[in-house]
């Protein structure tokens, strides 16, 4: 009989995974949404006002001493993602040392302690040391969380499992967003932004109470030597019924796979070989950058301050509109997962990046406007662009990077690709106040200039990966003679896989992948002087 975790095993015990992995994604987005509703409380402000946009301290000062201040402004939001940079980067070693789980509890435990710091803060620099301290912990989640839940949970539908994880960001800045509004009506009691601080505390609480009681990644135990370990995790997320045939199988598989990863290493990301490793990490690396430059957080760390300051809503309906926008969000968010699959990923990117610079343009124009009614078309335009970037990018950079490179680097690869979406979303975030207080509705501008330029790129250089798996994506890869003819290889190259996951091509086409796959275990066998593992030719997804 299987072991059972937590009392659950099979689907169940996947799905009790999806819940925990989907819990760190509501609160890396609650993270993301909770501080931009505090920035103009009078109890915020009372505190530090060295980092306020409106109130009297504000009016009392000069021009550059406005633009100081707004700079200042933005590096304090934006701390929280240069933590969360400096906690992905080193995850990639600590999360092969503790493994998957442990490395989520005390990054879970981390993010607790940088909430406290902030929900206690008296003064400006704890206040900076809070978010730092956060984001370090976010970072080192966000790094392991998807590899943990991918490795534990089947891969048939990995697209709509991590639009999914999308899915819950949006979630998370929903709920911070209308606990912002319901706590306006506080101030000016602490309560009205220590609370909102203290709050996220709860949902790391969930993830700390549950993970540990949650089976380890088998593909890690497989890497530390603990086989018997792996087996009886993998007997577990199959359930009682698994034909022990099909464990050794996947066992198998899984065990060609890590044996693969293993072999990677950070130099590896650059080489020039057949594979084109380095032409595969540059797409992961700008694909992640480009969620980033579009703009998207601008609104999301921002929008009650814009709504406030830029459209003179009252400090009320500018945190209600922020609420409204977030839930509109939220459930756009969801279209992507039922349509990533039925079109594919270069569609739902184009398509998301053609709305965005359009939404860009035209909140440009009504932003300079100025008028009651453009005002109004300026806050619905809000709306339009988080749908635009729910559909197209919200959860295609944590998809496609994975997709795009093979086995040997995606570790290195993913790390390095994960740190481009945290230093580019710092950038922004730093930026926004200083360009909203400088330039004004020109800013707008720059993001619907950046977008349009996204979408030539994606069109031109990022070939499709749906329904592809990664032997596909080597064999692509290899017949590409230029950056310039990867997306019509990948159009020319028959499908091996239909959408149910049905064989359409015969055995005798992918021989040369089965020969490379074993070839990985003899050598392994050979080198350590086992035979325990028998060499297999399925395909690894």
């Amino acid at each position: 009989m299987a072991r059972s975790y937590l009392g659950l095993q099979g689907e169940a015990l996947q799905v009790a995974i999806g819940l925990i992995a989907g819990m760190d994604f509501l609160l890396f987005g609650y993270d993301q949404g909770v501080t931009g509703g505090l920035l103009t409380l009078q109890s915020f402000i009372k505190y530090f006002p060295t980092i306020a946009t409106s109130g009297e301290y504000w009016d009392s000062l000069s021009d550059g001493a406005r633009s100081t201040q707004s700079t200042r402004q933005g590096i304090v939001v934006a701390a929280y993602n240069l933590g969360c940079f400096a906690g992905s980067i080193p995850t990639i070693w600590v999360g092969n040392w503790l493994g998957r789980r442990k490395t989520i509890f005390f990054g879970s435990f981390i993010m607790v302690i940088g909430a406290l710091l902030q929900c206690t803060s008296f003064h400006l620099p704890q206040f900076i040391i809070g978010r730092l301290v956060t984001g370090f912990g976010n970072g080192m989640n966000t790094s392991t969380v998807p590899t943990w839940q991918s490795e534990c949970c089947k891969a048939n539908k990995r697209g709509q499992m991590v639009m999914i994880e999308g899915a819950m960001i949006t979630c998370g800045i929903t709920i911070s967003y209308w606990i912002d509004y319901g706590l306006l009506f506080a101030d000016p009691s602490e309560v009205a932004w220590r609370f909102p601080l203290a709050f996220q505390i709860f949902f790391a609480l969930i993830i700390l109470v549950f993970v540990m009681f949650l089976p380890e990644s088998p593909r890690w135990l497989v890497l530390q030597g603990r086989e018997d370990e792996a087996r009886e995790v993998l007997a577990a997320l199959t359930g009682d019924d698994a034909d022990p045939n099909f464990l050794q199988t996947e066992f198998v598989a899984i065990k060609a796979t890590v044996l693969e990863m293993a072999q990677g290493s950070f130099k590896d990301m650059f080489t020039f070989t057949e594979d084109r490793h380095f032409h595969r990490t540059f797409l992961a690396y700008v694909n992640q950058m480009f969620q980033q430059i579009s703009g998207i957080n601008l609104i999301t760390y921002y929008i009650p301050v814009v709504l406030e300051d830029q459209l003179n809503m009252s400090l009320q309906n500018s945190r209600l509109i922020a609420a409204c926008n977030g839930t509109e969000y939220f459930l756009a968010s969801w279209i992507a997962v039922f349509t990533i699959e039925k079109f594919g990923r270069r569609t739902l990117m184009l398509f998301g990046a053609a709305g965005m610079s359009i939404s860009m343009a035209i909140l440009a124009g009504t932003a300079s406007a100025g008028s009651d009614s453009a005002n109004i078309v300026c806050a619905v335009f809000l709306f339009v662009f988080n749908t635009f970037f729910a559909i197209g990018w919200l959860g295609m950079t944590w998809l496609y990077p994975a997709e795009i490179v093979p086995l040997k680097i995606r570790a290195p690869a993913n790390a390095l690709a994960t740190s481009s979406n945290w230093i580019f979303n710092f950038m922004v975030v730093m930026i926004t106040p200083v360009a909203f207080q400088n330039i004004g509705y020109q800013t707008y501008i720059i993001f619907a200039v950046i977008n349009a330029f996204i979408f030539p790129v994606t069109y031109f250089f990022y070939p499709e990966t749906a329904y592809r798996s990664l032997e596909e994506m080597d064999r692509i890869f290899r017949k590409t003679t230029s950056v310039f003819n990867v997306v019509q290889t990948a159009y020319d190259e028959p499908h091996m896989y239909g959408k149910n996951g049905q064989l359409l091509r015969q055995l005798s086409d992918i021989e040369d992948d089965a020969v490379r796959r074993t070839s990985v275990m003899e050598h392994h066998v050979k080198d350590n002087g086992s035979s325990d593992v028998n060499t297999s030719t399925e395909k690894v997804d």
